[in-house]
């Protein structure tokens, strides 16, 4: 599908999509719609009420389709991108191989958000069918999607176009690794994806295969590596912007669990299978790196994704054993389920030896607990830095993505305290357990002053419109993007 902008007041497609906001202005609206097609108005305003995803149909004698699509009261970016990805999910089939979207009345920025919803809508989750059906004719090569701005929005809609197929394309990506099950995707996987990507958009890459994280002295990686029968990987991939020496230089680091069983503390076997998802923050963080780079934004960054399977085996680490970090210290493993803060541990570790970014944020699927506080709506935030906590939650609003920001308080250190070791991963408590892991990846910053970290659990897999059950969202990228964009 190929998209271009056009400042012609009568988009040539076969299919017309017009978004209405539901304002006070919302008669008048309509009156001009009818006007504009020779419908009865009175009929009009009965029919279409403009509430969020509402659609109606109109066919005009000459063949051509008409969509009025709802906005709802307060059409946000989300707002815009949900109701788009609604509208061309459920009309998929139905519509024509040209498609015009009429955003004349609105401002620029509304361009990306339904841009990144005509095209997650035309995202396939049947990743392993064997008999694959074709594709429609507007989610072809050949598809056109024509959208219609004003003269003076032209070059900021170019522009906002532009970043919204940077960040599409690798979206999709992000969907299939995290839809797709482990024994399609290992942590090499993700390396292989990191160094192919990292060749195409000019950054680069470096994988520490198992001998080189022994070498590094990696061992929380390692220790919970040690009941699979698949070597782990610890990704490090950097973007430096051209000619821009005294860019800000943020660290990302996301956990990349491939599969998580729980280890001995294994999970119920209900629902074990969604444990794919496990590597949502290394998702995110791969993500942001390849388009970074594709937008050349002036911002050194750094990620780096640490990488294993969580199994069980004869070798696999015991609750109650005691082991070692890269920044030596040590760490008494009350669970094993409680895997993805002991990987974090050595790739928080490393960045801040390593690279001292000037901005240190983690992302993973940590608890179950942030689900059970803030439920599938919002990532919980943690942060020692008020300004960076602003500035994520200014890109959550933008975005959609959101945040919720929740205490760091020193009282917390005592769920983290062990008897024989410097900390223990858990705290043994059926309270705070998203605060307690926070506390726990704390240690590991090395009291960075700029560190923040997002439990993204409830966010990174949901409820769609794509399957029957929870799949990939993605999420993190667009909020992270957009903060990069705005970094002071």
């Amino acid at each position: 599908m190929q998209i271009q902008l056009t400042t012609s007041p009568s988009p040539t497609a076969d299919t017309l999509i017009i978004p209405i906001p539901q304002t006070d202005e919302l008669a008048d609206i309509l009156n001009t719609v009818a006007s504009r097609f020779n419908l009865n108005a009175t009929v009009l305003q009965h029919d279409f009420k403009a509430d969020l995803k509402e659609s109606l149909l109109l066919y005009q004698p000459e063949g051509r389709k008409v969509y009025l699509l709802g906005l709802g009261k307060q059409p946000t970016a989300i707002v815009w991108l949900r109701a788009f990805r609604d509208l061309f999910f459920r009309q998929k089939a139905r519509l024509s191989q040209t498609v015009g979207v009429d955003l004349s009345g609105f401002d620029a920025d509304v361009v990306e958000p339904v841009v990144l919803g005509i095209r997650w809508a035309g995202y396939n989750l049947k990743l392993h069918i064997s008999d694959k059906p074709e594709s429609t004719d507007f989610y072809t090569e050949e598809g056109q999607l024509t959208i219609h701005v004003t003269d003076d929005q032209q070059l900021a809609a170019g522009q906002a176009i532009q970043r919204a197929e940077a960040i599409a394309d690798t979206h999709r990506q992000m969907l299939d690794l995290m839809n797709s099950p482990s024994n399609y995707k290992t942590p090499q996987t993700l390396a292989d994806w990191a160094t192919a990507s990292g060749e195409r958009y000019g950054y680069s890459v470096t994988v520490f295969d198992k001998a080189a994280i022994e070498q590094q002295g990696l061992h929380a990686l390692l220790s919970v590596n040690q009941g699979s029968a698949l070597p782990p990987v610890f990704i490090i991939a950097e973007y430096k912007p051209a000619n821009q020496p005294d860019a800000k230089k943020v660290g990302l680091v996301g956990k990349g669990i491939t599969f998580d069983t729980g280890g001995i503390s294994i999970k119920p076997s209900a629902n074990m299978h969604l444990m794919k998802s496990d590597m949502g923050g290394a998702a995110a963080v791969l993500g942001t790196m390849e388009v970074a780079a594709k937008l050349q934004l002036p911002v050194h960054l750094i990620g780096i994704v640490p990488s294993t399977e969580n199994m069980v085996d004869g070798q696999a680490t015991k609750p109650g054993d005691v082991i070692g970090s890269y920044l030596g210290k040590t760490i008494e493993v009350i669970d094993t389920d409680a895997e993805g803060r002991i990987i974090l541990a050595d790739g928080l570790g490393y960045m801040v030896r390593n690279f001292q970014p000037d901005v240190l944020i983690d992302l993973a699927t940590l608890t179950g607990s942030v689900i059970s506080t803030l439920g599938y709506h919002a990532a919980g935030l943690f942060s020692n830095n008020d300004e960076l906590t602003a500035q994520l939650l200014q890109s959550a609003r933008q975005t959609g993505e959101q945040l919720w920001p929740l205490p760091l308080w020193d009282e917390y250190k005592e769920d983290i305290k062990s008897d024989v070791a410097d900390l223990k991963n858990f705290s043994g408590k059926p309270m705070a357990g998203a605060i307690s892991a926070a506390k726990f990846l704390e240690v590991f910053t090395e009291s960075h002053p700029a560190w923040a970290h997002m439990d993204i659990a409830g966010m990174a897999f949901a409820d769609t419109e794509f399957g029957t059950q929870k799949n990939a969202t993605g999420f993190g990228i667009r909020l992270l993007i957009d903060f990069l964009r705005n970094l002071p």
